[in-house]
């Protein structure tokens, strides 16, 4: 269930429900055009292969879009919940990071020179606020 006060995900909408009606308005026309050309004739004409030709294919295109439509709206909500699962763990990351000076809440990252840095290339944080030279920039 997607929370009221975050905005609803995208959702497959009036094209792909206006395509599922269309091809279901289309089957049950072949439908009972079958119906009425097997009640009125005992032989079976081409007419009637046609119609029941087209029944079945109008079916099968409206379970197929109806089963794709559903499968969007699913894959729209586990979209939905992912990108807010990562919303939340970026928040809850920048909210650890700032109390990483606090004790017992927050195991920092490692910052031993084992762990990918390259030795000769300075880190510099984000919120040094313009403490280092800018001329270098330029290299």
């Amino acid at each position: 269930m997607v929370d009221p006060s975050r905005p609803h995900p995208y959702q497959p909408g009036a094209v792909s429900l206006f395509f599922v009606a269309k091809a279901g308005v289309f089957a049950a026309g072949f439908w009972i055009w079958l119906l009425v050309l097997v009640l009125r004739t005992a032989s079976a004409t081409g007419l009637q292969v046609l119609a029941a030709t087209g029944a079945i294919t109008t079916t099968l295109v409206g379970v197929v879009l109806g089963a794709r439509m559903a499968l969007q709206h699913s894959a729209a909500v586990r979209h939905a919940e992912v990108k807010k699962l990562l919303v939340d763990i970026s928040w809850n990351a920048f909210a650890a990071a700032g109390n990483a000076e606090s004790t017992g809440k927050v195991v920092p990252f490692p910052t031993a020179p084992g762990d990918g840095h390259r030795p000769g290339i300075d880190r510099v944080s984000v919120l040094d606020g313009g403490a280092r030279d800018r001329s270098d920039r330029r290299r």
